[in-house]
C-alpha cells in the first residue's frame, strides 16, 4: 500500500530533489518569457511548489498599511521556495576595494514575486500556473510539457490583439451592410426615376 506518499520522486534523494524544485521555481519567477520548458513530471511537481510561494504573495499584497512585521514574516516564508542569497555578502562589506558580489537569482525571485507578482494575482484565488504538454524528446523519449504563469503580458496582449481584431471585423461587416442598404435605396430611386 501506498499511504501517505504523496508527491513524486523523481529518481532523487530528498535533497537532491527539494533543490530541483527550487531552481526550477527560481527559473519560472525569473524568466523573461514567464515560461519554462522541462518534463512533465518535474512540471506536475513544481505547480504546488511555486503556486504556495506566489499565495505567501498574494497574502501580503492583501494585508493592510502598517503591518510590515506580518508581510516581512510571510517573505521570509517564501525565502524557503529558493535559494539564498550570497552569505559571503557580509564577510566583504568592510573591506575597502572589494566589489560585493552580485545578488543571486533567488534573491532577484523573491524581489518579483513580492513585487511584481503579488500584485499581478491579489484577485486570483489559486490556479497561477498552466500546463502545456509537447511531446516527446528526441533523445530519450521523456514526455515534455511547458509550465507558464497565467495573464503573462504576452499572453494579455494577444488577447488585446484579438479583441482589436474583432472590432475591425464587425465594424467591416456593419459598413459593408450600410453600403449594400445604401446601394439599394439608390438603385430603386434610379429604377424609379426612369420609369
Amino acid at each position: 500500500m501506498r499511504h501517505l506518499k504523496a508527491h513524486r520522486k523523481l529518481g532523487r534523494t530528498s535533497e537532491h530533489r527539494n533543490s530541483m524544485l527550487r531552481n526550477l521555481a527560481t527559473s519560472l519567477i525569473n524568466s523573461r518569457d514567464e515560461r519554462i520548458v522541462t518534463t512533465l513530471p518535474k512540471a506536475k511537481e513544481l505547480r504546488p511548489f511555486v503556486e504556495r510561494a506566489i499565495t505567501l504573495s498574494r497574502q501580503a499584497q492583501g494585508l493592510p498599511e502598517g503591518s510590515a512585521a506580518r508581510v516581512l514574516h510571510l517573505r521570509r516564508q517564501a525565502a524557503g521556495f529558493f535559494h539564498a542569497g550570497n552569505t559571503a555578502a557580509v564577510a566583504l562589506a568592510g573591506k575597502r576595494g572589494q566589489v560585493r558580489p552580485e545578488r543571486t537569482a533567488g534573491v532577484a525571485a523573491l524581489k518579483r514575486l513580492f513585487g511584481e507578482l503579488g500584485e499581478r494575482y491579489k484577485d486570483r484565488p489559486g490556479g497561477y500556473t498552466r500546463i502545456l504538454k509537447l511531446g516527446h524528446r528526441e533523445g530519450d523519449r521523456a514526455e515534455l510539457a511547458i509550465i507558464e504563469l497565467v495573464d503573462n503580458p504576452r499572453e494579455i496582449e494577444a488577447h488585446e490583439a484579438e479583441n482589436k481584431r474583432a472590432k475591425a471585423a464587425t465594424a467591416k461587416k456593419k459598413a459593408s451592410k450600410k453600403s449594400k442598404a445604401k446601394g439599394g435605396e439608390q438603385a430603386d430611386e434610379t429604377a424609379a426615376s426612369d420609369q
